[in-house]
């Protein structure tokens, strides 16, 4: 777990710091590091590397494999102690607290700072790597592709979504983003899929989801895996999170997927709450948006049949 590798970041010297980035860098060339190679890259004596290999590989920071050479290839601990280690040196995380969700593409934990925030540790590719490297486009144009790179390019991905949108968008404030993690504010609420509505909050809930797609449409971005798992519900509003996957505004397929966010959506809202919310042309939201008629969609009363 992240927050027994937060313990170990303490415990390692400078020079196991560049054992590992160096693993870390041979690891854009091939997914197994040739031992040769290590002195080179992590610019250490080959003694110094001998004895840096046997302290990490006790802490499980890195795996040894025996192919046509003798290679080494960080675990997702290794690659979560150098990104704990940057944030420390920035100052920005202090410690790592309890978990606040643990999925099979990341894992959310506390962060000890200076007012409640959250970290995020991608976890893309690594038990399903084939299949998370077919379907995400970022790494479609890279013949050597490890799960180190898709993870890391997630967080990228995710970050760079958090900043275009915060703070027009309802999403966490983005603080910090370092290799497969970001670091953003803790925000308040529950997943809309355990949210307990009644009826006179499901309508205006759906209403602020729509508005907050809207307003993302506006600002040139579409969630593009948008469902009841990543919508915060809580007394002050809600929130948008999980947003690797988006995609701007011109991207070829943006009408697609913004068609297939409020399908998901309000598809959601008319299984669990049939007798509230009628039948809505999702086609007609969607097109709305795209013809940048946001009013239109901001006032859901119109957008639907009676």
């Amino acid at each position: 777990m992240v927050k027994n590798v937060a313990s170990v970041v303490a415990e390692l010297d400078p020079e196991d710091f560049y054992l590992l980035s160096g693993v870390e860098q041979g690891m854009r060339f091939s997914e197994w590091v040739n031992r040769d190679k290590l002195p080179d890259y992590a610019n250490l004596t080959a003694e110094e590397v001998d004895y840096r290999l046997d302290r990490c590989m006790k802490r499980d920071l890195i795996q040894r494999r025996t192919i046509q050479y003798e290679g080494y290839q960080l675990t997702f601990e290794g690659y979560d102690v150098l990104a704990l280690h940057t944030f420390a040196e920035r100052d920005t995380v202090e410690g790592v607290g309890a978990p606040l969700g643990v999925g099979k593409e990341s894992d959310v934990y506390e962060a000890q700072s200076y007012r409640p925030l959250a970290l995020k540790f991608h976890r893309e590719g690594y038990t399903n790597f084939r299949e998370v490297n077919k379907e995400r486009e970022y790494t479609a144009d890279h013949h050597h592709v490890s799960w180190l790179y898709t993870a890391r390019k997630a967080a990228e991905r995710e970050h760079d979504a958090l900043e275009t949108l915060y703070p027009d968008v309802s999403v966490p404030r983005p603080i910090d983003h370092n290799r497969h993690a970001i670091l953003m504010e803790k925000f308040e609420g529950v997943e809309l899929a355990r949210a307990k509505l009644d009826d006179a909050q499901v309508v205006g809930v759906l209403d602020l989801v729509l508005d907050e797609v809207a307003t993302a449409y506006e600002a040139g971005m579409v969630h593009a895996d948008l469902s009841e798992h990543n919508v915060a519900v809580a007394e002050s509003g809600i929130t948008i999170f999980d947003w690797p996957q988006s995609v701007s505004t011109d991207h070829a397929n943006a009408g697609e997927l913004l068609e297939r966010d409020v399908e998901n959506l309000v598809g959601f809202f008319r299984r669990k709450y049939p007798a509230v919310v009628p039948e809505v042309d999702t086609a007609a939201v969607a097109d709305a948006l795209t013809a940048g008629e946001f009013e239109t969609v901001r006032e859901f009363a119109a957008s639907r049949s009676s």
